[in-house]
């Protein structure tokens, strides 16, 4: 909770900070001081600030009505580490299946644990690991309520972000990415986070760090049955008095790579002005966003190119800065924009 609290004040400082800052049009890099925890010659960020006042400005022939001003924001990689050792929710799932007496897994989901959990160890993941993880762990968490299921959630957040010091796993949010996030939401812009993690997880990974109602989060989905409906479909049977709303364990859609366009498309109902996220799985979103015909849209890729403060690589990401440049993409240097990632005393 110190480390919650933390992150708090630091973003009312930034708050403070942003609302009192007034910045020449076509300053230097200077402006990106306007977002804490950037580098005070990020380029980037400067340009970012410089954008926001552009479209925020009736004037502008730029001019995006606040209504119009929606961003969407990965989470795994672009506001919270997933490195430690892997995503929170993978992770989760082999705690779960190999670690909590509680649970009793079938066969072929332990051995399926067992070789993801060596997999973030040795480099090298199972074949269609992430189709299968959805597939698992959907229904790893058949018969929950979706209370419980954020309780469990929860209470995994409290435990140590292994290969780190002084963090734990609900702490590990990008200090930078999280100041970025909060400074649009004070311009006027609608933030939605579109995550690959399940949906009511993500919901529990950012309460209390980022103000983002839970209608405004989209994730992976399981399918959701009353706990007397015994297999029936829907459209037969009437939810009773007695009922609980239960996970039916059979994934609905894992929402990473083309899959967030159409989620985008269903529940937000308009294409987004700003995208962020850090991999392949965020580059069909980045693309929807960009091809946004109304608007000047951008979309930006953070690379996890710090080996010294993250467990990054500048080899690894290469090819995903290649990608970006060609496609009119942005990139966020972890290594060069960023001043802290998780705080001066991990």
């Amino acid at each position: 909770m110190r480390m919650l609290k933390k992150i708090a004040g630091i973003i009312c400082v930034s708050i403070c900070f942003s609302a009192c800052c007034t910045v020449p049009e076509g300053a230097a890099p200077a402006d990106g001081a306007v977002i804490s925890h950037w580098t005070a010659g990020s380029e980037v960020a400067a340009d970012l600030v410089r954008y926001v006042r552009d479209v925020s400005d009736e004037n502008s022939p730029n001019f995006v009505p606040k209504e119009d001003r929606i961003a969407v924001f990965d989470l795994d990689g672009t506001l919270v580490g997933e490195t430690y050792p892997s995503y929170f929710d993978w992770v989760l799932f082999t705690h779960r299946v190999l670690h909590d007496p509680s649970y009793k897994a079938p066969a072929d989901m332990k051995k399926f644990a067992r070789e993801l959990e060596k997999g973030w160890k040795t480099g090298k993941l199972p074949k269609d690991a992430e189709k299968r993880h959805a597939v698992y762990s959907t229904l790893s968490y058949k018969g929950m309520t979706p209370d419980e299921l954020k309780d469990y959630a929860r209470a995994f957040k409290k435990t140590r972000a292994e290969g780190f010091d002084n963090l734990n796993r609900g702490d590990a949010f990008f200090l930078p990415m999280v100041s970025m996030l909060k400074y649009l939401q004070d311009n006027g812009f609608t933030v939605f986070v579109v995550s690959g993690t399940e949906r009511n997880i993500v919901r529990v990974m950012i309460e209390d760090v980022l103000d983002i109602p839970s209608y405004m989060v989209l994730g992976t989905d399981g399918n959701m049955v009353a706990s007397g409906q015994k297999g029936k479909d829907g459209l037969d049977y009437v939810y009773q008095p007695e009922d609980r709303l239960i996970y039916g364990g059979k994934l609905i859609s894992k929402n990473v790579k083309m899959n967030k366009v159409p989620l985008i498309a269903r529940e937000i109902g308009k294409v987004p002005l700003l995208a962020f996220g850090n991999s392949s799985g965020d580059l069909s979103m980045a693309q929807y966003t960009v091809n946004n015909a109304k608007y000047p849209a951008r979309a930006y890729i953070l690379l996890g190119n710090d080996s010294l403060r993250e467990h990054g690589s500048v080899e690894k990401t290469e090819s995903l800065k290649k990608y970006c440049d060609d496609h009119g993409f942005r990139t966020i240097s972890m290594k060069d924009d960023f001043s802290t990632v998780y705080g001066e005393n991990v």
